[in-house]
This record gives structure tokens, C-alpha cells and sequence, in this order.
């Protein structure tokens, strides 16, 4: 089974659109979206719109929790003074554009998604989840102590864990007791941070073999895809938005 995750549009209607063609081509048997749909572009409506016409199951991330209830804190941590100047635009942008229909879908988005595999007369658990399974806005970075990430994974019962909200992707296998964990953080379409300005996603291949006492008979693929960046910095030059956030897409 070949399964289309992708994560972190952020209202970035070109890369999603770049994504659609992209993945078409690569033929899934699901795809499944790992959240943040809206902020810090202008098209939070038509994001919205496009994943529900496709029925595409989706997971509530951080930004899309705060919008939906229409709160003015989208959990993102900022760091600095200045990004939290940025950050406090961008999110009562989004709530004024966000209609009422689209805040509601928002509102219904499930915090997790769960797969559960039998193969080889063995459990195989798949968890999409967007930060981390115990908070939708806690950052997994790849340097995350081993220790950690794996009681995270072993809380959760997830033999494979797939994640965003970090905008970097990278896949991590950890082992346990002659048991592999896979943690995979799957990057994002519309607001890369590793970069590379192109939308990033990832195609996770589970077959009949696939075994948590094997670590390579779970596959992982990233793609990364070319889009129009300049139309999508356009729109936000030609916003309200701070015109940092133009930059941002252009250098990834």
C-alpha cells in the first residue's frame, strides 16, 4: 500500500495545487492531510475548500485548532519579539477572511488518525498526528533526544508515527527490544523551513512483508515538487501580511 501524507499548506494555494499535480502522478492508494491548512497566506478559504471537495481525511494542526475557534492564539511558539508581531498579524488576517462554513469544518477536524495493519500474524499501528501525539503544537525536531521520542511512540502505541508542524522533514528509525519505530516527520507543502523552497511530501509504502522486526520493510519517500513561489509571495506582498513571510517562501 502507497499512502500520500502531507502536512503545513498554510492557506498556500499554488503549492497545493502543485501538489495535487505532483501526486496524481504517483498514483497512492490514500492520502491523508496532517493539518495546518490556514495562515500566513491568503487563500485559507480555498485550501479549505479543496481538501474537502477531494475527501480528504484530515487531522486539526495547531493553526487550524486556534482559527476554528477563532481565538487569537494559534499555539505556534514563537520565539522572538518580532515573530510574534508577525505571527499576531497573520493570525487576525485569517480570522477575518475565514468564512463561517470553513471556521466550522475546521472546528470538526480530529486530533489523530489511526491505521491499524495485520500483517504476518502481527499488529502493525500507523499514527498521523500533527505536532505529537500528547500536544498538536509540540515541535519533534530530529535532534530529539532518543529516549524521548521513542516513550513518546511506545505511549502512544504507534509502531509508525508520522508528523509535521515543523516544516522539516526527516525519517528516524529507533529500536527497542529487537522492535523498529519509525518517526517521520513528513515537511510541509507550503511553507518549507529546511532550505529548499519547493513543497515537500511523503509517500509511505507498506506492503504484505512489512514487519516492526524488520526495519527495511517499511519504505519512506520524499518527494519535493516545484510550484509557482512567485504568485504565492506575490499575494503576499499584495496583502495585509508583513512582507517577510514572501521571503520566507522564496528561500524556504
Amino acid at each position: 500500500m502507497k499512502i500520500a501524507l502531507f502536512s503545513d499548506i498554510h492557506a498556500n494555494l499554488p503549492a497545493l495545487e502543485g501538489f495535487f499535480a505532483d501526486v496524481q502522478k504517483q498514483q497512492p492508494d490514500a492520502i491523508y492531510c496532517l493539518g495546518d491548512l490556514v495562515g500566513y497566506n491568503i487563500w485559507p478559504n480555498e485550501v479549505i475548500d479543496e481538501i474537502r471537495k477531494r475527501n480528504i481525511p484530515c487531522i486539526t494542526g495547531n493553526y487550524d485548532f486556534g482559527i476554528g475557534r477563532h481565538s487569537d492564539d494559534c499555539g505556534c511558539a514563537y520565539k522572538t519579539d518580532e515573530e510574534k508581531a508577525l505571527g499576531k498579524i497573520s493570525i487576525a488576517y485569517t480570522n477575518e477572511v475565514v468564512k463561517d462554513e470553513q471556521r466550522a469544518y475546521l472546528r470538526t477536524l480530529p486530533a489523530h488518525i489511526r491505521l491499524e495493519f495485520q500483517l504476518n500474524n502481527d499488529k502493525l499501528n500507523v499514527l498521523f498526528v500533527h505536532g505529537s501525539p500528547r500536544k498538536v503544537n509540540e515541535y519533534l525536531f530530529e535532534d530529539r533526544d532518543e529516549k524521548s521520542l521513542l516513550r513518546i511512540m511506545e505511549t502512544a502505541d504507534a509502531d509508525v508515527m508520522c508528523f509535521g508542524h515543523t516544516h522539516q522533514p526527516y525519517h528516524r528509525v529507533l529500536t527497542d527490544k529487537g522492535q523498529f519505530y519509525h518517526a517521520i516527520n513528513i515537511g510541509s507543502v507550503g511553507k518549507p523551513k529546511d532550505k529548499d523552497p519547493r513543497g515537500g511530501y511523503v509517500l509511505l509504502h507498506i506492503n504484505e512483508n512489512s514487519s516492526k522486526t524488520d526495519k527495511d520493510s517499511i519504505k519512506v519517500e520524499f518527494i519535493r515538487f516545484d510550484y509557482d513561489i512567485e504568485k504565492a509571495a506575490k499575494a503576499v506582498k499584495e496583502s495585509p501580511l508583513p512582507n517577510e513571510y514572501a521571503d520566507m517562501l522564496r528561500n524556504g
